[in-house]
């Protein structure tokens, strides 16, 4: 799909308030209301919208503890990696899983309600992993930016 100007207008103001009406984006972006229904209908089918959520506030909801985990695994237990990101994806307490490159290979971002239940997850869970090689835990102290999946769009 090819996006134009009213396109990239269209999702930015989406991305500031994915609860604006059809009637108030369409004011937003100079259309008229059909054609800007339209217009995030197509966005939506081509897969560039991927989805509307409620943004939660963890601290608020009991969740006080996050941390970030390095993890590497040894590579010589047969199927390491998929064996490791089917339990990770089973795991409530692993709000987002990368695979990276350096010195690890994967890094987590790991929500609990305190340090009890942090400690419990890392120690009788995740480090009970098949091939468990090492563990680097950083616990977040303060937050000074996170803007999640937002996308520079402006």
């Amino acid at each position: 799909m090819q996006l134009d100007t009213l396109d990239w207008r269209i999702l930015a103001a989406l991305q500031d308030n994915g609860r604006l009406s059809n009637q108030d984006l369409a004011e937003r972006v100079a259309l008229s209301p059909s054609a800007c229904l339209r217009r995030v209908r197509a966005l939506e089918d081509a897969g560039l919208i991927a989805g509307y959520h409620a943004q939660l506030d963890a601290a608020r909801l009991g969740f006080e503890l996050n941390a970030i985990v390095h993890v590497t695994l040894d590579h010589s237990q047969p199927g390491w990696h998929e064996t490791f990101q089917a339990e990770v994806m089973a795991f409530d307490e692993v709000s987002i899983a990368h695979v990276v490159t350096g010195s690890c290979n994967y890094i987590l971002h790991i929500r609990a309600a305190n340090l009890t239940a942090f400690s419990d997850f890392m120690v009788n869970r995740l480090n009970k992993l098949p091939g468990m090689r090492e563990m680097c835990s950083y616990i977040i102290m303060k937050t000074l930016k996170d803007h999640g999946s937002r996308l520079p769009l402006r």
